[in-house]
């Protein structure tokens, strides 16, 4: 069993209460959540990604090899100059301006989630902060793909753009990298250290699916 693997399953009860079973998720598969709940994870979710950006920007500065470099750095490219824009102009589709992207204020659970990936990464080096990333990049990945199979969503809905969004060839492309590059330092990881933080941001990831589907 790989690193991530078993990673995953010292936690499964928590990844599948997080990325499988919790009602948010459930209601995009089936085309039931509301709009204002889908507005308020879309914005919250922005504001997340600008601090995923810093968070990758501390790894490329601590990694230790030129192709890790190269990965995050592409990473990053592809968050802060591509991804953003997309986030943008989905929510521009459906209402949601860019101003009130910035306007509105950090949720207290995107804020303590943010909080702790960047502590995270300041305290840590670039592979456990990669364990870190892994929960979220690899529970949306395989929210996507397990989604983009079973479904409820009307064609021209937000949930079913959504879910296409995560069921991508690129996205996996990324989650690949990062599930391989935490499996090839297994040997060079504190196991108990990078268990605690997978689990952390495990947790995070579920209070904030919880504050949007709470409002």
């Amino acid at each position: 069993m790989s690193f991530s693997e078993k990673l995953k399953r010292n936690n499964l009860v928590l990844w599948d209460k997080t990325h499988v079973n919790h009602p948010f998720v459930q209601a995009i598969k089936n085309g039931t959540l509301e709009f204002k709940n889908f507005k308020f994870y879309m914005i919250q979710d922005y504001k997340f990604l600008i601090e995923y950006c810093k968070v990758i920007s501390i790894a490329i500065s601590k990694a230790n090899n030129f192709e890790t470099m190269s990965f995050l750095s592409k990473l990053l490219d592809e968050t802060l100059n591509s991804e953003m824009a997309l986030h943008e102009k989905f929510c521009n589709d459906y209402g949601i301006i860019t101003n009130e992207l910035l306007k509105f204020e950090t949720a207290p659970g995107t804020q303590a989630y943010c909080n702790y990936l960047i502590s995270t990464a300041y305290k840590f080096d670039t592979d456990l902060i990669c364990c870190a990333l892994l929960p979220c990049q690899w529970g949306y990945d395989e929210i996507g793909r397990k989604l983009g199979k079973n479904n409820n969503a009307q064609a021209d809905s937000f949930h079913k753009r959504w879910i296409e969004s995560y069921n991508d060839i690129e996205y996996q492309k990324i989650t690949s990298w990062l599930i391989n590059h935490v499996d090839s330092n297994e040997e060079n990881i504190d196991n108990k250290v990078a268990n605690s933080i997978f689990r952390k941001s495990l947790e995070n990831e579920f209070i904030f699916w919880n504050s949007s589907w709470k409002l």
